[in-house]
């Protein structure tokens, strides 16, 4: 079952990256790890520094894919996204956070998600 969740989590997230690819984002990094956790997906829109969760799901039985990115996964997510701009130098950068759910072959973007 595992092994089919991450199979499901890879489509999803390929699925993302040719989405925000067509709406001009340029993709900095994929899988983004450092020892806090992990990052789907690191992208530039503009000015903004962007920080994506992909959540995949096939039906909607245990709801929206976007209720799973829940209080405690949003502060795992910024604690690597701190350590990131820390790493990198980006103190000033704007940034933001930004989750794409993928439901079957649907894409919702919600931009400013947390």
């Amino acid at each position: 079952m595992k092994q089919e969740n991450r199979i499901k989590g890879s489509i999803g997230e390929n699925l993302a990256l040719q989405y925000l690819r067509k709406q001009k984002y340029k993709i900095i990094c994929t899988n983004y790890t450092n020892f806090l956790g992990e990052i789907d997906i690191i992208a530039k829109d503009k000015n903004f520094l962007v920080f994506v969760e992909v959540k995949s799901r096939s039906t909607l039985e245990f709801g929206r894919p976007s209720e799973a990115v829940d209080a405690r996964k949003q502060n795992k997510i910024r604690e690597v996204a701190t350590y990131y701009l820390k790493q990198n130098k980006l103190f000033d950068s704007p940034c933001r956070f930004d989750v794409v759910e993928v439901l079957g072959d649907e894409i919702n973007h919600i931009q400013n998600a947390f």
